[in-house]
């Protein structure tokens, strides 16, 4: 029997309701396996260990992950808790640490989900989204100089290397190649940016050569916004830095129905350490602890874990069943619905099991 390590991080907010109800279906879906047997630790860091300890996380945190085979992520953010501080204190520390510079946001209208987008439904748009996650305009570099003075000056400084650009970019062209469109847009703003994003257009054409049965266009950060909104289908795989990527993926959850039914996968494609899953939603503190958080991202960025680990099997009925719910009308408040976070997890679950009959 093969036993596959995760490790659990809830975090804040709505993440410990919606990564329990995630683990729920995880264990669902694979009872019916016979070789392998997944097992969660759970880490209690966040903001509320923060508020006790002044970390996010134990200084030893990532090396207790390395022995893991990916870690299941919540969300990061509390009201009472600087964001830079959240951010920087657990999750990028993770992403960064761990070179998962590959962040990969699928994006579909699922059945029975009214999208904002007039006239278009399943099969109008189907997207993923890969952003760049390593370095870019998070890298983390700059200062401040002058504190509190009239002269004071802030500077956020955007790297852009060419093999952090290369990597991405061969991954984008390989996951388009996998898709059945073979179709990849690359983002980027190289008429105002005139260094970094430059680099990037250069990079895409030479990595395109490699790819010649990849179709592949280019688009300005800010006229794919429309792109997006007035002709979905006409895109497939999508490439961007890090900022851009960030920003196009929460509206293309948006145009689908809803960021809480929004997917991410922070990978590491050398397998070298753990990849991070989690939805994209955030910690939305305006409704936790009401019962009524989406898991329906959730579930499917447990469909990509259970990939990643070789599990496509379970990956697959998670997804018939979320699919299968949806349609039902069995959905949260947030995409038109009336049933609660357990409800619909309970329904999911039903349906799995009665897939696996």
């Amino acid at each position: 029997m093969k036993h596959v390590k995760i490790a659990s991080i809830p975090a804040d907010g709505i993440g410990p309701e919606v990564i329990s109800a995630g683990i729920e279906v995880v264990l669902a879906a694979m009872e019916r396996s016979t070789d392998t047997q997944i097992e969660f630790t759970h880490f209690d860091w966040g903001s509320d260990y923060y508020k006790k300890t002044g970390t996010m996380m134990p200084e030893d945190g990532l090396e207790t992950l390395k022995s893991f085979d990916a870690i299941f992520f919540g969300s990061v953010g509390a009201p009472d808790v600087p964001d830079h501080i959240t951010l920087w204190g657990l999750r990028l520390p993770i992403c960064q640490g761990f070179d998962q510079y590959a962040n990969v946001r699928p994006t579909r209208i699922l059945p029975g989900i009214t999208a904002p987008l007039r006239n278009k439904g399943p099969g109008d748009l189907d997207w993923v989204i890969v952003r760049e996650n390593s370095e870019g305009e998070y890298s983390g570099n700059g200062g401040r100089a002058h504190r509190g003075m009239p002269e004071e000056v802030g500077t956020e400084v955007a790297i852009f290397t060419r093999t952090g650009v290369t990597r991405i970019m061969r991954y984008a062209f390989e996951l388009a190649r996998e898709r059945p469109r073979k179709l990849l847009t690359v983002v980027t703003k190289s008429n105002a940016q005139r260094h970094g994003m430059v680099m990037w257009d250069e990079i895409a054409e030479e990595v395109s050569a490699e790819y010649p049965d990849v179709s592949w266009d280019k688009m300005l950060v800010d006229a794919m916004t429309v792109r997006m909104t007035l002709q979905p289908e006409s895109l497939d795989t999508i490439v961007a830095t890090n900022l851009h990527a960030d920003i196009l993926s929460d509206l293309a959850g948006a145009l689908a129905g809803s960021i809480g039914v929004a997917p991410t996968a922070n990978i590491d494609p050398q397998r070298r350490f753990p990849s991070m899953f989690e939805p994209i939603h955030g910690s939305a503190f305006d409704i936790t602890g009401k019962g009524i958080a989406n898991p329906v991202a959730t579930f499917w960025t447990a469909c990509q874990m259970l990939e990643h680990i070789g599990q496509p099997d379970a990956s697959h009925r998670i997804m018939r069943a979320v699919e299968a719910v949806c349609a039902e009308g069995v959905m949260t408040p947030d995409i038109g619905g009336t049933a609660s976070t357990q409800q619909v997890t309970d329904a999911v679950i039903g349906h799995i099991r009665g897939a696996n009959r």
